[in-house]
């Protein structure tokens, strides 16, 4: 039974803590943190090139190079978390994610546009899933997988939330008004979020299982790069969605709203697509549902990409997508606990995830060339 100590801190195995403000924080922050400083821009996307004159590949290269940018600084970020918690790092990146959203506001030309997403790359790297990972593998531990599908299953609304929303706002006033006012919610959310909520003592890393190896060796092993191809490849399928949904929308002639909307429907999809994983982990060995969820990304994406409506159809397409993202992102954060255990999580889940949300930024690219 889960006990409270003195500070009303629920207590886990031994002297591991879990405390109670954390998980709903990152909830809220994870659905804010997506919703605006990712799941914003494919909605804007088209009233930004529209208004400024700029190509859409090159402001989609400007958001790509942030997917690229929080690739790489993950890994660092990872082994911060590792040695010192999340609390400085969390609060630090919500503070960037606002200056780099006011910046692409701001942005009277490409050059600043391309700073400002190169400031968010920083930010995404600091207050995605990664570092909300971390912590709760290292919180929870050993009944982490609990909390990180909470925390998915909230982070999968975040497009159902804030896309319509954005497209909404983005009916009223200018894209640049629009990423204006999502900045000061932003700064309202996530800074005190995670500032308030994430101050209780990080515990020790448990020690290594006798069998396991270190971070370097286990980086440097045949299963973990085979297991790294692998999530790349299947990010790069599904997350070129994400990108070309709207754009794929509105040539087929639907309104924005419509193509939010589906985009919307998607991030539920996410929700209810997380819901079915811990039955499928029990149900299946890890390898075995690996290899299906990769399977099934890729059918998801070539069915959006050549059956042409009614519009129903696309929506059921891209619910199912969303499910299907959805256990991939459960997948790949149990990924390493599955197989190495939990002492390095941080450090070795940013190298895992580096190339695949370089594969992300890529589709990215990819979906916006003609």
């Amino acid at each position: 039974m889960t006990e409270l100590d003195a500070r009303g801190v629920a207590t886990g195995t031994g002297d591991r803590s879990r405390p109670r403000a954390v998980l709903p924080a990152l909830c809220i922050t994870q659905i804010t943190s997506w919703g605006i400083v990712y799941y914003a821009f494919p909605v804007l996307n088209p009233a930004i090139t529209a208004d400024t004159g700029w190509p859409t590949g090159a402001t989609t290269a400007a958001f790509s190079a942030a997917l690229l940018i929080s690739a790489f600084a993950g890994i660092r970020v990872g082994r911060i978390i590792d040695r010192r918690g999340p609390r400085t790092v969390m609060t630090t990146g919500s503070v960037l994610g606002v200056a780099s959203v006011l910046i692409v506001a701001a942005a009277p030309n490409l050059p600043m546009f391309f700073s400002g997403w190169l400031l968010a790359g920083f930010a995404m790297a600091a207050t995605f899933y990664q570092p909300a990972f971390a912590a709760l593998t290292r919180w929870w531990a050993p009944d982490h997988v609990r909390a990180l599908t909470v925390v998915t299953l909230a982070g999968g609304l975040a497009s159902t939330v804030f896309a319509p929303l954005t497209a909404a706002l983005a009916d009223l006033m200018s894209w640049r008004m629009t990423y204006a006012v999502l900045a000061l919610v932003l700064a309202l959310v996530t800074v005190p979020a995670h500032a308030l909520a994430l101050k209780a003592p990080w515990p020790k890393a448990p020690p290594a299982p006798v069998h396991a190896s270190d971070s370097a060796t286990v980086a440097r092993s045949r299963p973990f790069w085979m297991l790294a191809i692998a999530l790349t490849l299947s990010a790069f399928a599904v997350y070129a969605v994400v990108i070309a949904l709207v754009p794929l929308f509105l040539e087929r002639g639907y309104s924005t709203s419509q193509a939010a909307w589906a985009l919307g429907l998607g991030g539920a999809g996410q929700t209810l697509g997380r819901t079915l994983y811990a039955t499928l982990a029990r149900r299946t060995r890890v390898t075995a549902r690996t290899t299906t969820l990769i399977a099934f990304g890729g059918m998801t994406t070539a069915a959006l990409s050549l059956v042409p409506g009614p519009y129903a159809l696309l929506i059921a397409l891209s619910v199912a997508g969303g499910m299907v993202r959805g256990n991939l992102t459960l997948l790949q954060a149990t990924a390493i606990t599955d197989r190495w255990g939990t002492t390095h999580y941080g450090q070795l889940s940013g190298l895992l995830a580096a190339p695949a949300t370089t594969a992300a930024c890529l589709a990215a690219l990819r979906a916006a060339s003609p």
